[in-house]
């Protein structure tokens, strides 16, 4: 679990060290302004903005109960944080799980990527979708609700 702050924790040490060069060199704006930026991209590369995850088992036993869509994930991928924001609201309507803390999950990821762990990964009704489009999916979980 350690490893998904890795990433955003480095981002906002690297913008608090940047932002105090720019103190220090008299201009408090700009520290401001990089600061800002640099906590956001920390946030945003933060497992916080990503729905709970649960395992894959039970990702799976939910998504046959109610046919929703099942999103493999890991913290710090670009293409995860992109779908996540472009889905918006439904987003935590979807099963999430985290090939980090899930083994079984970046197995299944494996078994449908050729061995790699790419993400995201979207499982609709038992068959794979490697980093489909957002409007896709959402077509999709409209669809099964």
């Amino acid at each position: 679990m350690m490893r998904a702050w890795v990433p955003p924790m480095l981002l906002a040490l690297s913008g608090s060290a940047v932002a105090a060069g720019e103190l220090f060199q008299g201009s408090p704006a700009t520290a401001a302004a990089l600061l800002l930026a640099f906590l956001a991209l920390a946030g945003v590369t933060s497992p916080l903005i990503f729905p709970k995850s649960i395992a894959a088992q039970e990702a799976q036993r939910r998504s046959a109960a109610d046919g929703r869509p099942i999103v493999f994930w890991r913290p710090g991928c670009m293409y995860c944080i992109w779908l996540r924001i472009r889905l918006g609201r439904s987003a935590r309507q979807l099963h999430w799980v985290n090939i980090w803390r899930d083994p079984a999950g970046a197995a299944a990821v494996k078994a449908v990527n050729d061995g790699n762990e790419t993400v995201p990964t979207v499982m609709v009704a038992g068959q794979p979708h490697t980093n489909p489009d957002p409007a896709w999916v959402r077509g999709q979980f409209s669809s099964s609700v």
